[in-house]
């Protein structure tokens, strides 16, 4: 057994719960139950509005109260390494120095694109851009592709070239994680060097899911542009005899009400979406953007469930077509319809694809395997550690 016991994590939480909220928690509860002593570095954006517009930026670009928080908790804690999930924007890069100064190793999951993108999904107008990928970011300051705002976007922009000049993000984390090869060679191509990305995929602990018969199209997540939703909403017109049940909250709902197909069932509790997966004929994930790795597949993919997804980015790969799922053309709302309607008329087909996805699941996502990938990477980051 690794000789890795005590691990400090890093997060800055966001002000609406999401998947990568989750995945920390679950990360934690993971190590916690096979007898690692971890405990938390955490900040959260409730915090945001108390602060000043000039604090926040100072803060986005070097926050002091991180270095001296993080001293004290690493004097008391003495973890063997630190695993970052999200700095931004209260943290800051500051944290990795602070680590590198206290002699620990630093992991960072890369959940997002905001190391290559000041907006984060490489999406601008609808449609993926990779205009700042490898390169200044000065084009997402100009368009403000930051909540449309060109301050907000200089601050960003103004941080990511900071710590690119300052060796942040080639010297100062030992090991970062890519949730797929996709992601991965995005990263290499904005400029992170290969042998210190890992892939480790998310994961859930779920149990096989109970034969029954299953019916309906089930979305899961935030309904906010970027995930689609007026491309299921067009789709949703088209094929008004299939059910399509949405959970989920956010600013595009609108675009789903009054279509008699479609049933919105608002937030939900984890127990409650996977009792749902466990009756659906098909998780319907309709992004525009380059996903990392949703949750909700994984989730899916435990409860049985095959997914009808974007051909794009890791989904295409991800998801093996005729296997575990079916993929449709970005933002085609036609095409999205016909495999809807093609999943409601194949049920039997359906199974089958369901239970793969089972086995995929098993194969690649359950605790245990995630378990030993993160302690691999743990162990490479230690061995390589080298404060300059």
């Amino acid at each position: 057994m690794t000789g890795i016991r005590r691990v400090l994590f890093v997060h800055n939480a966001y002000q609406h719960r999401g998947g990568e909220d989750s995945v920390v928690s679950d990360e934690m509860a993971l190590l916690r139950a096979r007898g690692h002593a971890v405990e938390s570095y955490a900040r959260s954006n409730d915090e945001i509005p108390g602060l000043s517009r000039l604090a926040l930026a100072q803060q986005t670009l070097w926050s002091r109260r991180t270095l001296r928080e993080l001293e004290t908790v690493v004097e008391s804690f003495r973890p063997d390494v630190i695993h970052v999930h999200n700095t931004f924007p209260l943290i800051s890069p500051s944290l990795y120095w602070a680590a590198e100064k206290a002699g620990v190793p630093v992991v960072q999951t890369l959940h997002n694109f905001r190391l290559l993108c000041p907006q984060a999904m490489l999406l601008r107008e609808g449609r993926v851009c990779e205009d700042c990928v490898g390169h200044l970011p000065w084009r997402g300051v100009v368009r403000a592709c930051y909540r449309g705002s060109m301050a907000q976007s200089g601050v960003l922009g103004a941080m990511l070239v900071l710590h690119r000049s300052l060796g942040t993000w080639q010297n100062k984390v030992t090991r970062y994680i890519a949730l797929n090869a996709f992601c991965r060679g995005k990263f290499i191509e904005g400029g992170l060097p290969p042998s210190r990305i890992a892939i480790k995929p998310n994961f859930v602990d779920l149990p096989a899911p109970p034969d029954t018969t299953r019916s309906g199209v089930l979305f899961v997540g935030r309904l906010s542009p970027e995930k689609g939703i007026s491309t299921l909403a067009g789709a949703a017109k088209r094929i008004p005899g299939v059910g399509i049940t949405i959970i989920g909250t956010g600013p595009e709902d609108v675009l789903l009400q009054g279509l008699a197909n479609v049933q919105t069932q608002g937030f939900c509790e984890a127990d409650t979406v996977h009792a749902a997966m466990g009756k659906a004929a098909c998780l319907v994930l309709p992004s525009i953007c380059y996903e990392n790795f949703p949750r909700t597949l994984v989730e899916a993919f435990a409860c049985g469930l095959p997914v009808v997804a974007s051909r794009l980015g890791a989904l295409a790969d991800l998801i093996r077509e005729g296997e575990t799922g079916l993929l449709f053309e970005p933002s085609n709302a036609a095409d999205l319809a016909d495999k809807l309607s093609w999943v409601a008329s194949h049920p039997a087909e359906m199974q089958r694809m369901g239970q793969a996805a089972r086995a995929e699941y098993e194969a690649n996502y359950t605790a245990d395997i995630n378990y030993r990938q993160l302690m691999t990477i743990y162990d490479e980051a230690i061995q390589a550690f080298s404060p300059h």
